[in-house]
């Protein structure tokens, strides 16, 4: 065998065992969970929601994702005048300070947007619906504290 076959044999079975590793990865390996993922397994596959209720969702859903991207952009900026606020203090500064005010205040406007959508969401749901609701609300909050 010449060395360019062995060189292109090396590269196809380093490529294989590249592949094969991150599909034994993906497949034994538990993949991370998405913050709320839960809540959404629980609101769209084990409520039962009637066709009503699902259409409502939708509408809330829809108009939570386009409010969600505003406050996230929004907490990308304020990031950004962070950044900025420390380049041109180095150091703890009345412009960093007033940043991070900023940045907090986008990030509870997110958390007080979020809220508003959980309880708007809650609302839409019968009475024998809301206490499964509620558990994955509060497991939501708390997975991974303790």
């Amino acid at each position: 065998m010449t060395s360019t076959r062995r060189i292109v044999l090396c590269v196809v079975l380093a490529f294989l065992a590249a592949i094969g590793g991150v599909f034994i990865g993906r497949t034994l390996l538990p993949q991370p969970k998405q913050p709320g993922a839960a809540l959404h397994e629980v609101l769209h596959h084990k409520l039962a929601l009637d066709a009503d209720q699902q259409a409502r969702l939708k509408v809330l859903e829809n108009r939570f994702a386009v409010q969600r991207r505003a406050l996230e952009l929004e907490m990308r900026a304020a990031n950004a005048r962070l950044a900025e606020a420390i380049e041109a203090e180095h150091g703890n500064g009345p412009r960093v300070a007033a940043a991070v005010d900023q940045s907090h205040a986008a990030m509870g406007e997110l958390q007080k947007a979020t809220l508003a959508h959980i309880f708007a969401m809650r609302q839409l749901l019968r009475a024998d619906q809301t206490s499964q609701f509620d558990s994955a609300v509060v497991k939501a909050l708390t997975d991974g504290q303790g």
